[in-house]
């Protein structure tokens, strides 16, 4: 039986202030537990929370880079819940008036093709602190420096149809928010965080299944592969004659299994109301168009221009546009005269640090002009990273390719002599052994010798005696 798989996401993103969404204690990560609090962030009687400019202007930023319409009038509400890490008892979010809607993002499905995923919603939120369970045996512990660290709460449609589409989506999301500056997202600091919603339907049904949602998921690859667990175990269900429940669910990374959390909550759980100590958000035009010239030019539009001005490929487009700096890097190569499919093979296969531009495109230029071979160089790269100029490290390693013909005849005349046989079979047709005598050529010379030189002068003197 075909069924058909429906996802949504809901990413919160650590927004990259110095200071908390309504006070102005540190958001610095790793600092002693409970270090980093105050009245406000604690929730103690009298306190009023002020609104940190930089986290909305970011929030902003994030809106206008995922193509969201800014509201101009937001509102801060109560979301009203208990649990140990909340100390006010209720979390100040948005919810009827976020600060955007009606987004888009557009990822790439190996199923589908060019995929435009909606964004119903971003809206900003504090955060909750952090329950610690491994800091006193039998007890848990309560860390409230992340309390009141501004975040932004991304909203996807239910346009996701795998897993694997949810996996892209975040990908590219992640891709934008840190190019624009927005945010670090690195879940490993709690930077990034996702939930997914889960549901499955017959194909050409309108009306959605009933959705699960799994909290918590810790990477992208686990994010993929819990969203596969629950589909199974829902299809499992369905297929055997039982029904899905709304429930929150649990992945475990160790077993490759989801178990049930809690209820699912609703919206009128949480009786949200406006919060009295906060009034209506206000972002002006002037303060829109300020914040939209400070984007910068985005993972998508990098790709495509990437492309057009270098004539390099979708996929090294792909791979150099990743990470800002990497297309940063590859560009400054460029601009210094080297071939750019070459650069790009060179950013893109080399590990670890890059050197100065200046000297990647000197170590191209001397693979291109035949002064060192491409074996040669990549013996050279590692030595860049001092500041060294490639012709005097390949000078240095004694790897400056030959061309000299004595030098070179003389070499292949020693493979010749000491390879009889295989210069035999050469001669009754094995016109393969040329590469090997070529490569027997180059390991006498150390490497040193110029292998185009080497297999023409091979040749002929293969053709000669």
């Amino acid at each position: 039986m075909t069924w058909e798989t429906v996802i949504g996401l809901e990413v919160h993103v650590q927004l990259g202030t110095r200071s908390k969404l309504f006070c102005g204690c540190s958001t610095n990560f790793g600092d002693p537990p409970n270090s980093n609090v105050c009245p406000v962030c604690l929730g103690l009687p009298g306190a009023l929370p002020v609104p940190n400019a930089m986290a909305v202007r970011l929030a902003v930023r994030a809106a206008l880079a995922l193509e969201c319409g800014v509201q101009e009038v937001s509102v801060f509400a109560r979301k009203n819940y208990f649990y140990p890490d909340l100390p006010k008892g209720y979390q100040i979010s948005q919810f009827d008036r976020p600060i955007a809607t009606n987004g888009k993002l557009q990822i790439d499905s190996a199923d589908r093709g060019p995929v435009a995923v909606s964004i119903q919603r971003l809206h900003i939120e504090e955060d909750a602190g952090k329950l610690l369970h491994d800091r006193i045996p039998g007890k848990t512990a309560i860390d409230l420096n992340r309390a009141g660290v501004p975040l932004a709460e991304i909203v996807s449609g239910p346009d996701l149809r795998s897993p694997a589409e949810a996996r892209s989506y975040l990908t590219a999301l992640k891709q934008i928010l840190v190019y624009s500056g927005v945010s670090e997202c690195n879940m490993e600091k709690g930077s990034l965080r996702v939930d997914g919603n889960i549901s499955v339907r017959r194909p050409g049904e309108r009306e959605l299944g009933t959705k699960t949602e799994i909290k918590n998921l810790n990477s992208f690859a686990n994010l993929e592969r819990a969203l596969g667990a629950e589909r199974v175990r829902q299809l499992a269900l369905l297929e055997g004659g039982g029904r899905v429940e709304q429930v929150t669910l649990l992945f475990n990374a160790g077993t490759g299994e989801v178990r049930p959390m809690r209820s699912k909550e609703e919206s009128h759980d949480y009786r949200y109301f406006d919060d009295p100590d906060l009034p209506p958000l206000k972002v002006g035009a002037g303060t829109l168009e300020e914040i939209r010239a400070e984007l910068p030019e985005l993972p998508g539009a990098k790709r495509s221009r990437l492309m057009s001005v270098y004539g390099i490929g979708a996929y090294d487009a792909g791979v150099l546009a990743s990470e800002r700096s990497t297309a940063d890097y590859f560009e400054a190569v460029c601009r210094l005269g080297p071939d750019p499919k070459s650069a790009a093979n060179w950013i893109m296969n080399e590990t670890g640090a890059h050197p100065a531009p200046e000297a990647l495109a000197e170590l191209i230029g001397l693979v291109a002009d035949g002064t060192v071979s491409h074996q040669a160089a990549k013996r050279i790269y590692p030595e860049l990273h001092g500041g060294s100029a490639p012709r005097e490290v390949a000078a240095r390693l004694g790897i400056l390719q030959v061309r000299d013909e004595d030098a070179l005849r003389r070499w292949v005349d020693e493979v010749v002599a000491a390879h009889p046989d295989e210069v035999v079979r050469y001669r009754a047709g094995e016109s393969r052994l040329l590469a090997f005598l070529t490569g027997q050529v180059m390991k006498r010379s150390r490497g040193t010798a110029d292998p185009k030189g080497v297999q023409a002068m091979l040749a002929r003197r293969l053709e000669d005696s």
